[in-house]
């Protein structure tokens, strides 16, 4: 029996292992032991502070070996294995790998890494650092997936409106003011980084944001408000991240030679 490795448990990477999970194939997330997701209530990546994280029924399950991120994707859990380096980790020739990380950037993950390397969005380059590449950009193509060619560019420019991304004032250490699921009003303090204030731009809710007690950087995207204020939008895989992961479902089925040894 195969498996699916996917790099990173943000919300894209938890996406693609919904997508997976859900038409029966094994995956093991890898992930570091203090990952920074901002829309945590929707990432599998909460498991490595929580234990155990549950995303629309599929659970998530923190573990420190690959015998036992194995036993439980086998019985059709989601292991996240925390593996900084995935090489030395699993020591062997992979079926597939997809890099989720949006790292946005040239990726150390090569096209020796597995029979089938799926790279998201930028950064990546079909036949030079992965066999295929699957559109992370809102619009017309969307979890498309390019056997040749590279995905969009990135435009350092968040989708929509830009005020919805918040950003961190200052380096030092996040306190959390609101939740993720509050409603929040314009000048509303959501958190605040060394004694700087974070505000809501809009009226909205407050969709994401990292970790309390996270040290972060000045720039950093650190949340997230949804000016649509539908509560529950803010507990449910965006329909981009479902979209990317039909992608990597696609490409993994087009890849005859590997699909029929990845349905349990």
């Amino acid at each position: 029996m195969s498996y699916v490795v996917v790099r990173g448990g943000g919300d894209l990477a938890t996406g693609v292992a919904l997508r997976l999970v859900r038409a029966g194939i094994q995956v093991v997330i890898t992930e570091l032991a203090r990952p920074v997701s901002v829309r945590r209530m929707v990432c599998f990546s909460v498991a490595a502070y929580e234990g155990t994280w549950t995303v629309e029924g599929v659970e998530a399950t923190r573990c420190e070996s690959l015998d036992r991120a194995i036993e439980i994707s086998a019985r059709g859990g989601v292991p996240v294995l925390i593996a900084p380096s995935m090489v030395t980790l699993f020591g062997q020739f992979l079926d597939v790998v997809v890099d989720a990380r949006l790292a946005k950037q040239a990726p150390e993950t090569s096209l020796s890494a597995a029979r089938l390397v799926v790279g998201l969005g930028p950064g990546f380059v079909a036949g030079e650092n992965c066999h295929a590449v699957v559109e992370t950009k809102r619009g017309h193509t969307l979890g498309r997936v390019y056997w040749t060619g590279a995905a969009l560019a990135d435009t350092a420019t968040p989708e929509g409106d830009p005020r919805r991304v918040l950003r961190a004032p200052a380096d030092g250490v996040l306190t959390a003011r609101a939740a993720i699921g509050d409603e929040v009003r314009p000048g509303q303090a959501v958190a605040d980084v060394g004694g700087w204030p974070v505000e809501a731009p809009f009226d909205g809710m407050l969709r994401g944001l990292i970790r309390h007690g996270t040290a972060v950087s000045r720039g950093m995207k650190i949340g997230d408000v949804d000016p649509r204020g539908v509560r529950e939008h803010c507990f449910l895989v965006s329909d981009k991240a479902l979209s990317v992961g039909g992608g990597v479902l696609e490409a993994v089925l087009t890849r005859t030679e590997i699909r029929s040894g990845l349905w349990r």
